[in-house]
């Protein structure tokens, strides 16, 4: 299955996608990971992409497309990948369908991860990371077993700052102009299934299997 994955931040695309990892054996692509990972092996396009990143600006669409090609040609994504943070907007969307038609590559599905503003809220809100291992909880549905520290390595968890709700209403502005029009666009080519992820997290789970099963081609 090759799979893109859809949702406004605090949507759960990163814990939705970890589940799709270990039920199909593909891997979730990030677009952030990659980059860091190019960047930390030198290669040509991550030391592209540092140069940018020194100055505080955007890597440009190219160089990221280019570090997408190298990633899926890796072994492990074979059988298929998941694409989690790109494309965000229309032009980088017609950049990838471009670059995959050329592999001979064909998406599967685009999976629009539907939740309410109000529940999209409460999870940013309640968000709590660890900055030494990266580990994710919340204050509401996820706590750590003593408050405040985190299980796995026993550092004192943060709130990210753009996880503040000052700071929440722009990040759901920013995507409703970018990145909602990508809905548009792979509804109109038939490749998007929309799935409630509301309710228990295993119902929640054999929504978004089931949504997969009945459409992705394979």
């Amino acid at each position: 299955m090759r799979i893109i994955l859809l949702g406004e931040p605090g949507a759960g695309k990163g814990t939705y996608s970890a589940e799709m990892v270990k039920k199909y054996g593909i891997p979730q692509i990030s677009t952030g990971d990659m980059l860091r990972a190019a960047v930390k092996a030198g290669t040509t396009l991550g030391r592209q992409a540092q140069e940018f990143m020194k100055k505080g600006e955007l890597v440009p669409d190219s160089v990221v497309i280019g570090l997408i090609r190298e990633r899926i040609q890796q072994s492990d994504a074979t059988q298929g990948f998941i694409l989690d943070g790109f494309p965000r907007t229309v032009p980088q969307a017609e950049s990838l369908e471009k670059t995959l038609e050329g592999m001979g590559i064909t998406l599967s599905t685009v999976l629009k991860i539907e939740v309410s503003k109000a529940l999209l809220l409460k999870r940013l809100t309640g968000r709590r990371v660890c900055p030494n291992c990266g580990a994710t909880y919340n204050i509401d549905t996820m706590r750590p077993q003593k408050e405040g520290i985190c299980d796995k390595c026993g550092k004192e968890l943060v709130q990210r700052p753009d996880d503040r709700p000052e700071t929440i209403e722009n990040r759901l502005t920013i995507y409703q102009k970018d990145t909602a029009p990508l809905i548009e666009f792979y509804e109109k080519k038939g490749l998007l299934k929309r799935v409630d992820c509301e309710g228990e997290y295993e119902e929640v789970l054999e929504r978004l299997f089931s949504a997969l099963e009945k459409t992705a081609r394979v």
